[in-house]
C-alpha cells in the first residue's frame, strides 16, 4: 500500500477514488508516565512515555485507516494527514485520514 501525504504520487497515475477513509485511536494518560513528566518539567528533557504513547497511537490509527483502505479495493491513499483533540481530561484522540484510490505505475 502506498501511503503519501500529497495528492498525487510520482510516477503513478491515479485512475479511480475510493473515497475518503479514516482511523483513529482514543489514549489516556498514564499514572507512571505523569509522575515522570512531572519531574521532567523540573529538570528539563523529552517526555519519552509520552512520545512513546503518540508513535503507537499513531501507528494504531495509521494501520485501522489502511485495513479500511483495503476493504475498498484501493492500493494507494493520498493526501494522509494526522490530527489530535482533547476527548476529556487525560484523553485524547488520534486521527488519520485521506483518499482511498487505485494507482497504476506509469511506463
Amino acid at each position: 500500500m502506498i501511503v503519501v501525504n500529497t495528492e498525487l504520487i510520482p510516477g503513478y497515475t491515479i485512475h479511480e477514488v475510493k473515497g475518503l477513509v479514516q482511523g483513529n485511536t482514543i489514549r489516556a494518560k498514564h499514572v507512571g508516565r505523569d509522575l515522570m513528566a512531572g519531574l521532567k518539567n523540573v529538570v528539563g528533557g523529552e517526555l519519552r512515555g509520552y512520545t512513546e504513547l503518540l508513535i503507537e497511537a499513531r501507528r494504531q490509527a495509521l494501520e485501522r485507516m489502511l485495513a479500511q483502505a483495503e476493504q475498498l479495493g484501493a492500493n494507494a491513499v493520498v493526501n494522509v494527514r494526522f490530527t489530535t483533540s482533547a476527548v476529556t481530561q487525560g484523553a485524547a484522540e488520534l486521527y488519520a485520514y485521506g483518499t482511498a484510490v487505485v494507482a497504476e505505475q506509469e511506463n
